[in-house]
């Protein structure tokens, strides 16, 4: 079987601090990772992808690496979140379902094939050790034609991202995020886009893919 990691650089995954994940992120941060501005583009990206509550068909979301927060303009009929602290999840008033899971311990996703009309993560891409197995899980659990949504910005928590992400300009991350997207061979082209003005506070970053 072939290594979908193949021509990635030694070390391009690991991270500074390897030390458990759950030790890192137990204590609750009910604080935002971006500022209003980057906050208000990723609400208008779920908004044009038609996976939130404006919508005229009821969706069901998977909110990947998610918190307190899901920054959904309108939340959807159903969200399910998944991430690493169990108060930050109670704390999402937008969630319908909780799930608490180290994906970088167990990447796969506990729903079903084909579950979920859209699935999303916000700012959190660079922290993932084994994003390839998560992205197509990802993909196992969307229905076909339902959107993947990878949102990014230029903060982090230096020690949990990985040395590639550190190592890569804002521009790359675009290249390297539609990458691994590919690797699956789940999705359609990932489409990269800027979603904010250059200059005017965060950037905001997102790959878009569907999938097949």
């Amino acid at each position: 079987m072939t290594d979908p990691y193949r021509g990635f650089p030694p070390g391009f995954f690991a991270r500074d601090d390897e030390g458990p994940d759950t030790l890192f992120y137990g204590p609750p941060r009910l604080v935002t990772h971006i500022d209003d501005a980057a906050i208000a583009a990723v609400g208008d990206l779920y908004a044009e992808l038609g996976i939130d509550g404006s919508s005229p068909v009821p969706r069901r979301v998977l909110d990947l690496m998610s918190s307190w927060i899901s920054h959904f303009r309108t939340p959807p009929a159903e969200l399910v979140v998944l991430g690493m602290n169990a108060a930050e999840l109670a704390a999402n008033t937008a969630a319908t379902e909780r799930i608490v899971r180290d994906l970088n311990t167990d990447p796969t996703l506990p729903l079903p094939d084909g579950d979920v009309d859209a699935a999303v993560c916000c700012v959190s891409i660079d922290y993932l050790t084994r994003p390839i197995e998560v992205l197509a899980e990802a993909g196992r659990v969307l229905r076909p034609g339902g959107p993947l949504a990878i949102t990014f910005s230029n903060r982090c928590f230096p020690t949990k991202a990985v040395h590639g992400w550190l190592a890569t300009t804002d521009e790359q991350h675009g290249a390297l995020v539609a990458e691994l997207v590919r690797r699956t061979g789940l999705f359609g082209e990932p489409e990269v886009s800027l979603r904010t003005r250059p200059g005017r506070g965060d950037p905001l970053y997102a790959v878009v893919a569907l999938r097949r």
